[in-house]
This record gives structure tokens, sequence and C-alpha cells, in this order.
């Protein structure tokens, strides 16, 4: 049911244990994982446990997480995908990361835009969410260039690293 995604510079496709080497690289950045809801990872094992969980959500067509692909090189980057898949109300939530190198590129807008494109357009959803800290600015200028919509701040609503934080919730819908 999920495809593989193409844009422009980018291949997204569905994780696989064979990315694990890769995706812990990115994982293991502190930078990186700052504002992820897991410590950088110490051990390659990590990346394999999120990627093999991550591959039981996607065959129960509960999430969908990607290997973000940049086509030049044939490196992964980053991933990306969608956190929860709610078929009954029409909408997921997304979330991103990015190797420290490659921000600053465009990579993550170009990412995201082709999520929200097979969100619409494929998986017939209606809406996309994306919460953010606050203090997450990178992430908060993606959301902000491709047109989402802050709806506001979720006050202590999540636990992440042993404390309850604030999450900006921002959405996009089909018809915006």
């Amino acid at each position: 049911m999920i495809a593989d995604i193409y844009t422009e510079r980018l291949h997204l496709r569905k994780v696989i244990a064979a990315d694990s080497y890769s995706l812990f690289k990115i994982w293991s950045d502190p930078d990186v994982t700052k504002f992820m809801n897991i410590n950088n990872f110490t051990d390659e094992s990590q990346a394999i446990e999120i990627i093999t969980h991550l591959e039981k959500l996607a065959e129960d067509n509960k999430a969908c997480r990607y290997s973000i692909i940049e086509l030049k090189s044939k490196k992964i980057i980053g991933s990306c995908g969608y956190n929860y898949l709610d078929y009954e109300n029409a909408k997921t939530e997304i979330g991103y990361d990015l190797s420290k190198e490659y921000w600053g590129r465009g990579y993550a807008p170009e990412a995201i835009s082709a999520l929200l494109h097979y969100a619409f357009n494929s998986l017939n959803l209606n809406r996309v969410e994306a919460k953010v800290e606050p203090e997450n600015t990178n992430s908060l200028k993606v959301l902000q260039k491709l047109n989402f919509s802050f709806e506001g701040t979720l006050r202590k609503s999540e636990k992440s690293k042993g404390r309850f934080i604030d999450l900006n919730i921002y959405s996009k819908l089909i018809t915006d």
C-alpha cells in the first residue's frame, strides 16, 4: 500500500533492516535527536530495534517511516514519515529528521512536501499534523515554508527524556 516516493533530489522508501547503520549514525548525533523523543543512540542495535518496530507498524498499516535517500549519492541522509495513520478520521501526523551535514539545503521541505502530496492524493487523507517543540526553530521554519497553519501550543502535553514538554501543533488540510 505504501509506495516509494521520488522527488527531484530524493528517494523516500520504507525503512528496512539494512538501513540500520546509516540511521544509527544519524540518530547517534545529539544535535539531530535534541528534539526527538529518543536519546541519541550509542549502539547500532538500538536502530535495529526501532526499525523492527517501524516495520511492524507498517505491516499493520498503522504508520510508515521512510529512509530519505539522496539520489545523487545514493546515501541515506535522514528519515521521515507518518507517525500514525488514522484512516477513520482521514489524518496523520508527520515526523522527520535529517543528518546534520544536510541541514539548510532544502531537503526537509522537499521530503515533507512529497509526504503531503502522497497523503492527500494517494492515501486520501484530509489532514496532516506536525507537533514540534517551540525551541525547534529549524523544524518550525520547514513547516512555515510549507504553509502549515499554527493551531496552538499543547502545554506540557508529552513526556520526553524524563520531562514534560510543550508542543506546538501545526496542520495542513487537503483544501489548503
